[in-house]
């Protein structure tokens, strides 16, 4: 028989995950916030060539404010995930999605009652990266509260299906938010989303509050300090991190700029064609990712290797579809260019997304957030010197070109240096 303390610690232990019912719960739960927090997120690229055109934005002047929301996603994923892996996930959530909601709803009002101001685009963008703080405490509290709850063989496939959201989110902007683009106008958009996310936010509060708090009666999987400079001294965690910072940098300057793209290039093009139809691909990329994973790994293969594979696959893809889309000469081709390199991030989703969980099972949440800080820096470079690449050449392919070269850096990297084993 074991002994009482010791079977009173696997007890709690056991309690502590969700049921089969709570795990259902919680995953549409958070399937449905990270669906909503990308339609909230790709909202603004969706009207900045409607409300620059009215405001009279520069191309540098749009870039700032796309641009300024990853300022603030930078600032908040270190310490959201050590929080959440010390006081629970589901408590940051709610903090999160309260500010993001918020914000939201509230950018109409800021933009119209600054517009006439010459600050105005330093407003709009202070309110951007306020948006970007709340909501960069999403995922690494996600993914702490995943950590915290489910058995370890479970969390990534678990975390990569919630990472679809992202895709569904886009496809309710474009779909939902052009409508409303095409039939009122651009603050109706952001007005009806936010309005949407406010009510999940809600019904949030209210599921975690009905829910039996485990919480309250058992630890946190994490107990002691994150051994933060061992950490930082494994190679595998910077080819993790650098591999994710190069693959966002494609994922975020795309997610910035189509609809200005298309804009420009295929002013014929129909709104909710340019941003839905590529989406499409990202759902069926990520399960199909998470069915080769799990394959690769029963065929006898090591995590790393399975790792390695999948991410290849998203680069490798991104890039060829990046020099074709250089070339595109219809709306036809250059839809279908993106949405291969979209479809190319639902393998990511399956990698290099789930990698801390690999790395460093106990401090997923921490691990996570200071991933997803570097890997946030594009956010605001990359999408800002676009901008300027823009404004400077004119030219979309020199675009491509840059975000093309950074894919094959960031796959060079992890191939070397990558791995699916713990290190800390």
């Amino acid at each position: 028989m074991l002994p009482l303390s010791l079977g009173i610690l696997l007890d709690e232990r056991t309690d502590s995950f969700w049921s089969r019912k709570e795990r259902r719960r919680w995953f549409v739960s958070l399937l449905c916030g990270t669906c909503l927090i990308y339609a909230t997120r790709t909202s603004v690229p969706l009207l900045m060539p409607i409300v620059s055109k009215e405001k009279q934005w520069s191309k540098p002047d749009s870039g700032v404010i796309l641009s300024s929301f990853f300022w603030g996603y930078t600032l908040t994923q270190v310490a959201s995930g050590y929080i959440s892996d010390r006081i629970g996930g589901q408590k940051v959530l709610c903090i999160a999605a309260l500010g993001w909601s918020a914000t939201t709803f509230l950018m109409p009002e800021i933009i119209e009652f600054f517009s006439k101001d010459e600050t105005s685009i330093l407003l709009v963008a202070a309110l951007r990266t306020i948006n970007g703080a709340f909501q960069g405490m999403h995922f690494p509290s996600m993914i702490s509260l995943i950590s915290q709850r489910l058995q370890e063989a479970e969390r990534a496939s678990f975390f990569s299906l919630l990472t679809s959201g992202s895709a569904l989110g886009t496809l309710l902007t474009g779909s939902l938010g052009s409508y409303l683009l095409e039939n009122y106008d651009w603050m109706t958009v952001f007005r009806v989303l936010g309005g949407m996310s406010l009510a999940w936010t809600a019904l949030l509060n209210y599921h975690t509050l009905s829910l039996k708090e485990k919480a309250a009666s058992t630890k946190p999987a994490t107990s002691y300090t994150l051994p933060w400079l061992k950490l930082l001294s494994k190679p595998p965690f910077w080819s993790c991190v650098i591999g994710h910072a190069c693959q966002n940098n494609c994922f975020f300057v795309l997610l910035s700029w189509m609809p200005t793209y298309f804009h420009d290039t295929f002013p014929e093009v129909k709104g909710w064609v340019v941003n839905m139809v590529p989406w499409l691909s990202m759902l069926p990329c990520t399960i199909l990712g998470k069915a080769l994973s799990e394959r690769i790994i029963e065929a006898g293969y090591s995590v790393t290797v399975t790792r390695k594979t999948i991410q290849t696959v998203c680069f490798v893809t991104e890039i060829g579809s990046l020099l074709a889309l250089m070339k595109a000469e219809s709306f036809q081709s250059a839809i279908l260019c993106l949405a291969l390199i979209i479809g190319g991030s639902g393998f990511h989703s399956n990698a290099i997304a789930v990698n801390p969980s690999d790395l460093a099972p106990k401090h997923s949440g921490s691990v996570f957030g200071l991933m997803n800080t570097v890997g946030a820096i594009p956010g605001f470079l990359g999408v800002y010197f676009s901008g300027y690449i823009l404004h400077v050449t004119h030219s979309w392919s020199v675009v491509f070109l840059f975000i093309a070269v950074i894919d094959v850096l960031g796959c060079i990297i992890y191939l070397l240096f990558g791995s699916g084993q713990a290190i800390i």
